[in-house]
């Protein structure tokens, strides 16, 4: 018999039920695109950060380098500079020096070749200040602060390139100028330095043409002389000496004026060739003279008398008195012999290891036996007042010229 089956309760397996129900192919699923628009322009950004970055630094740098390349040359710029105004202010300064010696020489020593030469050198001297002047009233460039951006350190760095190109021109303008300063200095040196010693040259030459001057007026003339003699400096030092060499020269002229003033009258012609006379005994003797109507009590009724004075230390030199009466019978022997005899007390100066000069008698004898050795055999000679000499005296007096 059959039995209705319950198809649905007894039915073996299982049945899944799709989804969803259609007779259609179901559709594969569809993939998305990605969105690119919002990627590229993240990494545009980054690239235009780095781009601007690395322009910044390259332009920092580069300006630090630039800006320690102008450093460098304004400071050797500068260098440079002091070097030029320190070359000019020693050239003004001996310019200066120069002039004083122009306006202060006098005319009597300073030789008319000499002082041209100056004149000439401190005139072409002055021509390369100018110029000099000129360069150092320039200011030297400044740097401004390091810009902040790219662009403007970039700009910065070629202005500095620029300024550093010009102070290395500037550099080497100062530094030629300076050359011709230094020659300058060097010209007028040299020119001032012989004006002095052409001055201490003529000395000598000036002392013989007054030889009536006073003694210690000589004397101040040949020590400043000596001090003039090896000027090579053109400072104040050196005007002084010129100054001090003139001052002296002065003096000179006016104890001769003094002395011959005094020597005036009938008998300053003998008196003249007496002081000459005496001289040509001792050459090298500084002498000076003095005229007394009474000397070492004589000089009345014929009598003749003579006193001299003389310093044993440098120069060597000496003072003679004589009466008026030894003019008065010039050129009789008489008075050359009293001349002689005053003039070995002189020259003893020159030999005072030759005899004993403790006591008065062996100082006269001694000046007594040089006259007799210069041939002189007048007894005014020494031998009517003193006595004979002793022959050892008048040995040693020939050793004493």
């Amino acid at each position: 018999m059959s039995v209705p089956v319950d198809v649905a309760s007894t039915a073996i397996g299982d049945h899944a039920l799709p989804p969803r129900f259609g007779s259609a192919r179901e559709a594969a699923p569809r993939k998305r695109r990605p969105r690119r628009g919002p990627v590229l322009s993240a990494a545009a950004v980054v690239f235009a950060a780095m781009a601007v970055g690395v322009l910044q630094l390259t332009s920092s740098l580069g300006y630090d380098e630039a800006r320690a390349e102008f450093d460098a040359g304004r400071a050797t710029t500068a260098s440079t500079g002091t070097e030029l105004r320190h070359e000019l202010d020693a050239l003004t300064s001996t310019l200066g020096n120069a002039d004083l010696l122009l306006q202060t020489d006098s005319g009597v020593l300073v030789t008319p070749a000499a002082r041209d030469a100056l004149s000439l050198a401190t005139t072409d001297a002055r021509e390369v200040v100018t110029p000099a002047e000129d360069l150092l009233a320039r200011d030297l460039p400044a740097a401004e602060a390091k810009p902040g951006t790219f662009w403007e350190l970039f700009a910065a760095s070629g202005e500095l390139a620029a300024q550093t190109r010009d102070l290395d021109d500037r550099a080497a303008d100062l530094e030629g100028a300076a050359s011709p300063l230094t020659a300058a200095v060097t010209t007028v040196t040299d020119a001032g330095a012989a004006v002095i010693r052409s001055a201490s040259e003529a000395a000598p030459a000036f002392e013989s043409a007054h030889l009536s001057a006073k003694n210690d007026a000589v004397i101040a003339l040949r020590d400043a002389a000596s001090r003039a003699s090896g000027t090579v400096i053109l400072d104040a030092s050196a005007v002084e000496k010129l100054v001090s060499l003139q001052d002296a020269a002065a003096q000179v002229v006016a104890t001769e004026q003094a002395e011959l003033a005094e020597k005036a009258g009938p008998l300053q012609t003998a008196r003249t060739e007496i002081e000459a006379f005496a001289r040509s005994l001792a050459p090298e003797v500084l002498l000076e003279f003095d005229w007394n109507q009474v000397v070492n009590n004589a000089g009345y009724n014929g009598s003749m008398g003579g006193l001299t004075t003389w310093w044993w230390d440098d120069p060597d030199r000496a003072v003679i008195e004589l009466s008026n009466s030894v003019a008065e019978q010039w050129p009789a022997e008489r008075s050359k012999a009293l001349v002689a005899h005053e003039v070995g007390h002189a020259i003893s100066v020159k030999c005072e290891d030759m005899y004993d000069s403790s006591t008065q008698d062996s100082i006269e004898k001694w000046a007594t036996a040089w006259a007799i050795s210069m041939g002189f055999s007048d007894d005014a000679n020494g031998v009517w007042a003193y006595g004979y000499p002793p022959q050892s005296y008048i040995d040693a007096a020939y050793g004493c010229r």
